[in-house]
């Protein structure tokens, strides 16, 4: 595996579509003229190709892409090659119907969509790997070939008997007999307990789709069935190219920016050279502030770079709107430029477009594009694009170095997500556990403050504390790397409804383990669900802070109390602990805060074990984010305002501003959704 992109830039382009103009030369030739006015180095193609690439059966057609790798080589720049297997063509579903996808009622799908393909089906894998065969020996040598971009946005399930008999052979795997995978998902209850494997059938509304265990393991079969079918697909460009890296572009909802729901990327990241993802966000909507989106947007990209720990490239961005959000709201003037260096702020390397050029009908006929359907370079959007084609030249020099080490980490698993989701308990519409991540995340944000989003499976020494919210499932190995974490030194904030079942989904009898007894100093009673309308509140320092949604009784068995509840049957019992173990400490947050009290709280923290970074300047808003990439010799500062007033930067030394070769000093004015990029040498 490779990790090194071979540029000497910051990737600017995106997804190029020339098939669509096979039959309008001279808008091919104005394409690449535009690129070099915008500023464009880096195109992908060939994602839904197959079916020019392959029009029948054996045979192929392949001119317009070499013309695509020749025109790029003119202009110096790289090329993303896209292996085809996202869109299959309309010959191979009606040849071999195998290949299509069964919906979860057993119903055979149509031709149609993208993804609408059974990644169990040895035919499709077949077709796939002799396809991606073809691609890498015949471009595999290219100098301008950049790395490969395969399938796209990876995401549904099949459940057809394929799939089924897959499924069963992994559970095979997993428990070896029936008896212990009947013990791991309770199917004493109700009087499910399997006889004969083949009774074993994925969920359904027509069957079982109340059974945790089945629901839980069906999603990790789905997701290390899609990774299998990912490892077929990159064989022969392991084979023939193997020093050109390898990704699929990973994806993240559009309201909240949490990580897909249907695919544990955790784990697929560990499969991927470099990690991609496409990012839609809304900004400027009427829910929240721009301020509020950009947070969400910086959590998820540090989401995103911590999956490996290492700079990530956006794949897929749009540079005015989409067509697919409930509103398809315009960027305003600012926002694509902010946006963009935002993401280069947080460790990418990239800034990539989905698409260049407007096509002119079917499903993304209005989706935003660089070049619109009047293929003018005087529209507002192609001068921002522009723009930041100009920036990201100025910032070459930040390619490949790492966002600036984090002292503070986050706990994010996949497994917690899918159980507590699933779980017939609190209340579907307040358990928002990504939501309640942000919540913390917030804060260090504000305050400019470096967080790695991590998973269970990631070492923890690096840290200096640990933040780890409703981490509902929790297996008793965490809990012993928590133990021996905390026991060196090491801080731990954990919440209201953590480790309350197995990894096998499975209550823990006898109570809350033991170990997080130990650990937190406390036992707990109850969680007490309220209604929307319903709250309480805390006593903490001599303030009141409002608490809804959750509150936890517990007892103190040694931690020291907080802050206490005011009301209910509750009253005057521990609401936050804190607790001394080993050379480390723990505090237990009973209850579901706003802001206010989480933003008291983690000041007593930060300055405690100084989390806060020593920088040479300050905003005078937290409306304004800074984000630092450095290497040994060199610390380059972002400075981005994301609020819709201008803000005063205090600069405690002299300062070059990178995007415009300006020293800058003192004062400094940063306008609306201004930015600035300060370079230091070491």
């Amino acid at each position: 595996m490779t990790t090194h992109i071979d540029s000497t830039f910051l990737l600017h382009g995106g997804d190029y579509n020339p098939e669509q103009w096979q039959k309008y030369p001279d808008i091919l030739k104005r394409d690449y003229q535009l690129m070099t006015e915008a500023h464009i180095n880096t195109v992908t193609v060939g994602m839904f190709s197959w079916s020019v690439l392959e029009p029948e059966e054996g045979v192929y057609n392949f001119d317009w892409l070499d013309d695509v790798f020749d025109h790029m080589a003119a202009i110096s720049g790289k090329v993303i090659l896209a292996t085809p297997s996202g869109a299959r063509p309309a010959w191979m579903a009606q040849k071999y119907p195998e290949v299509l996808r069964t919906n979860e009622r057993g119903e055979k799908m149509l031709f149609g969509e993208r993804h609408n393909h059974c990644f169990t089906s040895p035919i499709y894998r077949e077709k796939v790997r002799n396809f991606n065969t073809l691609l890498a020996k015949r471009y595999g040598q290219k100098d301008n070939l950049l790395m490969w971009h395969v399938s796209n946005e990876y995401g549904g399930e099949c459940h057809c008997e394929l799939c089924q008999e897959a499924f069963r052979t992994w559970l095979k795997r997993k428990y070896g007999t029936l008896e212990s995978l009947n013990d791991a998902w309770w199917t004493i209850f109700w009087s499910h307990r399997f006889t004969d494997w083949k009774q074993i059938h994925s969920p359904s509304p027509l069957g079982d789709n109340n059974l945790q265990g089945l629901n839980l393991d069906w999603r990790r079969f789905v997701s290390d069935q899609t990774i299998d079918f990912y490892e077929n697909e990159i064989k022969p460009l392991r084979s023939i190219t193997p020093k050109i890296p390898i990704t699929t572009n990973l994806m993240a909802d559009t309201t909240d920016l949490m990580p897909f729901h249907g695919l544990d990327y955790q784990k697929f990241a560990q499969h991927l050279d470099i990690v991609s993802w496409d990012c839609y966000p809304t900004w400027n909507n009427d829910t929240e502030s721009v301020a509020h989106t950009g947070m969400k947007v910086a959590m998820i990209d540090d989401y995103f770079r911590s999956l490996k720990q290492q700079d990530f490239l956006i794949m897929e961005s749009t540079p005015s709107q989409v067509n697919w959000h409930p509103v398809n709201h315009a960027k305003r003037p600012g926002i694509h430029r902010l946006s963009s260096l935002q993401h280069i702020a947080h460790g990418s390397d990239s800034n990539l477009y989905f698409q260049l050029r407007q096509s002119r009908g079917a499903s993304e006929m209005f989706h935003g594009a660089v070049i619109s359907q009047d293929g003018s370079n005087q529209t507002r959007v192609f001068k921002d694009v522009q723009q930041v084609g100009i920036d990201l030249s100025n910032l070459a020099m930040v390619k490949d170095m790492p966002h600036r080490k984090s002292k503070v980490a986050i706990i994010y698993d996949q497994d917690n997500m899918w159980a507590l989701m699933d779980s017939q308990n609190y209340a579907q519409g307040t358990k928002q556990y990504w939501q309640t991540l942000q919540k913390h995340y917030q804060y260090f944000w504000q305050h400019n403050i470096p967080v790695d989003i991590i998973s269970p499976q990631t070492d923890l020494s690096a840290y200096k504390l640990i933040i780890d919210p409703m981490h509902f499932l929790m297996s008793t190995a965490f809990m012993t790397k928590l133990d021996q974490y905390i026991k060196s030194g090491g801080v731990v904030v954990g919440t209201y409804i953590s480790g309350i079942v197995n990894e096998l989904g499975l209550a823990y009898l006898g109570g809350w383990p033991q170990m997080l007894q130990q650990l937190y100093g406390v036992q707990i009673e109850e969680t007490d669900t309220l209604y929307p309308k319903q709250t309480n509140q805390i006593f903490f320092e001599g303030q009141s802070y409002l608490v809804k949604d959750y509150c936890t009784r517990i007892n103190s068995t040694g931690a020291k109390v907080l802050a206490t509840y005011k009301k209910d049957f509750y009253a005057d019992t521990p609401a936050v602990t804190e607790n001394h173990y080993g050379k480390g400490q723990t505090y237990y947050l009973a209850c579901r805060t706003d802001l206010d009290f989480l933003t008291t709280f983690y000041d007593k923290l930060t300055s405690r074990f100084k989390l806060a970074e020593t920088l040479p300047l300050q905003a005078d808003s937290s409306d304004v984010s800074i984000q630092i990439r450095e290497n040994k010799q060199t610390t380059y500062i972002f400075v981005l305002n994301f609020d819709e007033i201008e803000h005063m930067l205090t600069l405690s030394l002299p300062l070059v501003n990178m995007l415009t070769n300006q020293k800058e000093q003192g004062e400094v004015r940063l306008e609306s959704y201004g930015i600035r990029v300060y370079q230091i040498n070491k």
